[in-house]
């Protein structure tokens, strides 16, 4: 594995940005867009993924980046749950919300195995 020397490195805080981009996209039309509550939650939430990455990394220690992975994967799950009340609003199609849920769902696989990683790590 290369070395991680910067935030940007790691490839659940790539993916996670990508689920950002895709979700201020979404949101910001039509009837969602008018709908701040839902909106600006769920874009808090997914903006929250990159930024705990991002928050843990910088804090030096395994035990410390991997508690905040743990939130940063409860903001995964918060997307989704928030994706499912867009869907009922009609906010999203169908398709769309397919796509994003997988995203938010790849996304918090990649931030439980790079855990279970540092995990491993620690107890070696």
């Amino acid at each position: 594995m290369a070395k991680i020397e910067r935030f940007e490195d790691i490839v659940a805080w790539q993916k996670a940005r990508e689920l950002v981009k895709e979700v201020y996209r979404v949101s910001n039309d039509g009837r969602f867009a008018k709908d701040y509550g839902l909106r600006d939650q769920l874009r808090r939430a997914a903006v929250s993924i990159m930024l705990n990455i991002a928050e843990g990394f910088a804090r030096k220690t395994n035990k410390e980046f991997i508690q905040f992975l743990v939130i940063a994967h409860g903001s995964t799950a918060e997307v989704q749950s928030a994706l499912y009340v867009a869907l009922d609003q009609e906010y999203v199609s169908h398709e769309q919300f397919e796509s994003l849920f997988k995203h938010a769902d790849e996304t918090s696989k990649l931030i439980m195995g790079f855990s279970n990683y540092l995990r491993k790590l620690k107890s070696s």
